[in-house]
């Protein structure tokens, strides 16, 4: 069995591109920066995760995704191999849409972007995990000790 489920943020706009033919067919990409639900010191918050839409949900993407919206996606993994102009050969693993759905509210959504801006030039506040739907984890607790 083949399945992804993700939900993460939006790191850029949809890019959108038509297959050439009689028929063009919408093929959006865009990448989930999908937060980690464990992290070690020195590690990234989030892993980074490239999706591709074809068809109807291209187009759809294209239309209402923007950048920083939570969003939520189901598909199946693929790996493709190709050769550059070089010669050598490249490798890339992407989750291939099936479904896709808003994961907050618009106005949640829209707050989210009015605050990114402000955010970024000023530096980041202790968060105790209240409000925003997650816990704090303690650190302390090697992986091995998990239930899972």
């Amino acid at each position: 069995m083949n399945k992804v489920i993700l939900m993460g943020r939006l790191t850029r706009d949809p890019e959108v591109r038509y297959s050439q033919g009689a028929e063009p067919l919408a093929i959006a990409r865009y990448s989930l920066a999908v937060n980690k639900r464990f992290k070690r010191q020195g590690e990234p918050d989030a892993d980074f995760i490239p999706c591709v839409a074809f068809g109807k949900q291209g187009e759809f993407a294209e239309k209402y995704f923007r950048k920083g919206q939570m969003v939520s996606v189901v598909g199946r993994l693929q790996v493709r191999n190709w050769d550059d102009n070089e010669g050598r050969k490249r490798t890339t693993t992407e989750v291939v849409v099936e479904e896709q759905y808003f994961a907050e509210s618009k106005a949640s959504s829209q707050a989210q972007r009015q605050a990114a801006p402000q955010a970024a030039g000023a530096p980041a506040k202790a968060d105790n995990g209240v409000g925003d739907g997650f816990y704090p984890i303690d650190e302390s607790i090697e992986d091995d000790d998990l239930p899972f």
